[in-house]
């Protein structure tokens, strides 16, 4: 993997910059959607070409219980099992096994945990999630880490963290394959001395790349943003930086003005099969009863297949009547405003008109909520939410 840093902003730390890997390149700031068992839901391949995805996620959990990792090495890794000839991550599963296994123990070995499929009992230790993500084969790979809950104190997460980079430099011997980039995970739960502790260990690790994990479980934005800011400090400049599990767009937003170059969320995905829709002036509910004449679509500029075929009343009719459709397009039209957000930033750097870019985004949000306020008193009388 190499990583190439094109340009930075004048008034803050945003960047735009490519990641080369064996299956293509990312360009950064990027959003990568979640294929959390070898598919984005409701979506072929050819599709997330099309709305221009670059990379997608899968994940090492989900995958190792089902189908397993012989059947994805068999068929020549999960680029070739799932038809996907362009940039793969895999994370670690430390995420899953915290926050779906409903049985679960931590010691220095690794971590023991229940399956949630079938109650059956596995072990990940950092070598062994080396070991099942290069049979999966992905360009980028995470380190096996703990995910510690928001709500523990800071003498457990200490401890927690000791443990996580002991693992990280377990799993950084343990790997060999030079075709797939390992990056650390910089931990320490909501303390930044120990975000910072974090970053310094892996840092002298040498590691290609770095994410930033145990965000997004409850913090406000304002402490994650501290740690972000935090832990981007700590990076040096020529790595890249990748914030887990974060967000919507406000997030994204705030992680790029810190100087993060990678996302992901399923966020987009799972709200597109919930009836909702993510446009530049905020959120659109779809089943909500003012839309039933609407012949209008999401967004009047956007250019995805959804926006230029279907209306607002279509789209509340078919979620309505929970057609395999609706989620089909409610999922192309997220993805692709994630992703078409991202190119307008990446464009906005480059033209080192960045900060102006993010004036007008939260402009039009707060534009839309004052509307949207008014409009509530206005219609309660005479409109009913189905």
């Amino acid at each position: 993997m190499e990583f190439k840093l094109i340009k930075r902003d004048s008034s803050n730390l945003a960047r735009m910059g490519e990641i080369i890997t064996l299956h293509g390149k990312i360009s950064t700031p990027a959003f990568i959607p979640v294929g959390t068992k070898a598919t984005i839901k409701a979506l072929t391949p050819d599709d997330l070409k099309e709305i221009g995805t670059e990379i997608i996620l899968g994940n090492t959990y989900h995958l190792y219980l089902r189908p397993g990792t012989d059947v994805i090495k068999k068929f020549g890794g999960l680029h070739k099992f799932m038809n996907w000839d362009s940039p793969l991550l895999t994370d670690s599963g430390g995420f899953q096994t915290y926050s779906l296994s409903p049985l679960m123990k931590v010691n220095d070995d690794g971590i023991l945990f229940k399956s949630h499929l079938d109650g059956s009992m596995h072990f990940f230790t950092p070598e062994k999630v080396v070991e099942i993500q290069a049979a999966l084969g992905a360009d980028i790979i995470m380190c096996l880490d703990e995910c510690p809950p928001m709500s523990v104190d800071y003498n457990y997460c200490l401890d927690s963290l000791k443990r996580t980079i002991a693992w990280e430099k377990r799993c950084k011997k343990a790997h060999k394959n030079v075709n797939q980039a390992l990056f650390g995970i910089i931990q320490g739960g909501i303390f930044t001395e120990l975000r910072r502790m974090s970053a310094c260990e892996l840092v002298e690790e040498n590691f290609p790349g770095f994410a930033i994990g145990g965000l997004s479980v409850g913090e406000d934005m304002e402490l994650r943003n501290d740690i972000v800011s935090e832990v981007t400090s700590s990076i040096p400049e020529d790595k890249p930086r990748y914030l887990m599990g974060v967000g919507t767009p406000e997030d994204i937003i705030e992680g790029i003005k810190r100087g993060v170059d990678l996302f992901d969320c399923v966020l987009p995905t799972r709200n597109a099969r919930n009836g909702m829709f993510f446009t530049s002036s905020g959120r659109i509910i779809i089943k909500n009863a003012c839309f039933k004449y609407d012949d209008s679509p999401i967004e009047d500029e956007c250019m995805c297949y959804t926006c230029r075929n279907y209306s607002r009343a279509y789209l509340r009719h078919i979620h309505i009547e929970k057609e395999i459709l609706a989620a089909r397009l409610g999922t192309i039209h997220n993805l692709y405003y994630y992703l078409n957000l991202l190119k307008e930033v990446r464009i906005a750097i480059f033209e080192e008109r960045f900060s102006e870019f993010c004036k007008n985004f939260y402009l039009m949000r707060e534009n839309n909520s004052q509307q949207s306020i008014a409009g509530n008193n206005l219609s309660a009388y005479n409109t009913k939410v189905v």
